[in-house]
C-alpha cells in the first residue's frame, strides 16, 4: 500500500509548467475525513467492505486491474476496523485557504519531479511551507498519500496506515489537538493520486 507519513528554476527560456491541482478532489477528502471524525463506527463499515478485495497482501481498488501490494494486508485493516469501532466522534476540521496553499506548493512540485515525502527541493519543509502562509496555532501535522484517486480510498489509505508502525497519519486524522485542515491534491508521475493535507489547531492567513 502506497503511504508515506510518510530548486526554483531561474532560466532565460521557458519555465517548467505548474502541475494541475484538483481542487474538488481537496475538498471531498476534507469532507471524507469529516465523515470519519464524526461517524467513525460508519466509516468501520467502509473499512469491512475494503477488506473482500484482499488476496493474500494485495488487493484491487474498484474498475482497476493492478494489484496494489500491502506490508501488512488485512491486518492493518483490521486494526484500523478495531480502532474505528472504539472511536468516539470528533468535531469536524474546518478548511484553511491558507493551509490548502501551503500543501498546494508541495503537491505542484512533487507533480512535476516524482518526488516523495514531507520536504521539497523548492517547497522546504512543511513548517517552512506552513508559515509563508500565516501564522498557526498550538500544533501542525502534514499527512501525504500516495496512489488513490478519489476521496474515500485516499482517506481508507491514510487511516488503515498500512507498513507505519506509529499510524502516525491516522493520528492526524483524529487528532482533537487539530481544528483546521488545508488539502491539495493531485496527480503525481510515480503512483498516479496523491494528497497532501496540512493541519494546525488554528490558523490565520497572511
Amino acid at each position: 500500500m502506497r503511504i508515506l507519513c510518510l530548486a526554483i528554476c531561474l532560466c532565460l527560456a521557458l519555465a517548467a509548467p505548474v502541475a494541475a491541482l484538483d481542487h474538488d478532489l481537496a475538498r471531498q477528502v476534507l469532507a471524507e475525513m469529516n465523515l470519519a471524525r464524526s461517524k467513525p463506527a460508519t466509516y468501520a463499515g467502509f473499512l469491512r467492505e475494503f477488506r473482500g478485495r484482499f488476496q493474500g497482501k494485495t488487493y484491487l481498488l474498484p474498475g482497476s486491474v493492478v494489484h496494489m501490494q500491502t506490508s501488512e494486508g488485512v491486518k492493518a485493516v483490521d486494526e484500523a476496523i478495531r480502532f474505528l469501532s472504539r472511536q468516539k466522534p470528533l468535531p469536524p476540521l474546518t478548511w484553511s485557504d491558507g493551509l490548502a496553499e501551503a500543501a498546494a506548493e508541495l503537491a505542484e512540485e512533487q507533480g512535476r519531479t516524482g518526488g516523495i515525502g514531507h520536504t521539497g527541493r523548492e517547497s522546504q519543509g512543511m513548517r517552512e511551507r506552513i508559515e509563508r502562509h500565516g501564522q498557526w496555532e498550538s500544533r501542525i501535522g502534514e499527512n501525504i498519500g500516495y496512489g488513490p484517486e478519489d476521496a474515500r480510498n485516499m482517506v481508507m489509505l491514510l487511516i488503515i496506515d498500512d507498513g507505519v508502525r506509529d499510524r502516525g497519519h491516522r493520528k492526524n486524522i483524529f487528532s482533537t489537538a487539530f481544528t483546521t485542515a488545508g488539502v491539495a491534491c493531485g496527480r503525481h508521475p510515480r503512483f498516479g493520486g496523491m494528497c497532501v493535507i496540512d493541519f494546525a489547531g488554528g490558523f490565520r492567513k497572511q
